[in-house]
């Protein structure tokens, strides 16, 4: 079955931010995509749904990380956020990413996946690729998405963010 995607909305950052929300997500769509390249002063990069970061139950994510030298895996299975992948913190460089939400107005767990890679440029950033699978618990459809730094910090300006919605046609 063919899908259409269309920009349910963007934000392209004029100035720095500590984080970017998409509200009022219609529920006319079959699935979700979000898209972004950005950079900020902290470390990594989470999402969380709806502004639900006071429950510890809701979000559990696995991640499989490679830089060029390693491989590694990592599982949290109750924590706040779900965790997207690694930030540039200075420099010229950026990370890109995509995180798909297949079912968000279900009422039971949203599964999700995603990846994000890390530019490596200069010569203090690490090339990175990262793919993670998540789950959000949470009883309601996703009508909001807000992505935050973890560890602190702002997204820079020249940053980009874009949140599609997908219909089955």
């Amino acid at each position: 079955m063919p899908s259409t995607y269309t920009l349910i909305s963007s934000n392209v950052l004029s100035s720095s931010a500590a984080s970017v929300t998409f509200s009022a997500i219609p529920s006319t769509y079959t699935d979700l995509v979000l898209r972004w390249s950005s950079q900020s002063g902290g470390s990594s990069i989470y999402v969380t749904y709806n502004g639900d970061n006071s429950s510890s139950t809701n979000y559990s994510y696995t991640q499989l990380r490679g830089d060029g030298s390693a491989a590694s895996s990592f599982r949290e299975s109750s924590v706040y956020y779900q965790w997207l992948g690694s930030q540039p913190t200075s420099g010229s460089d950026f990370s890109s990413g995509e995180l798909y939400i297949p079912n968000y107005t279900s009422t039971g767990g949203k599964p999700a996946s995603g990846y994000v890679v890390r530019e490596g440029n200069s010569a203090s950033i690490t090339y990175a690729q990262v793919a993670t699978a998540n789950l959000y618990r949470g009883a309601s459809a996703i009508s909001s998405i807000t992505l935050t730094q973890l560890g602190g910090g702002n997204f820079v300006s020249g940053s980009f963010f874009y949140l599609y919605g997908i219909k089955n046609s």
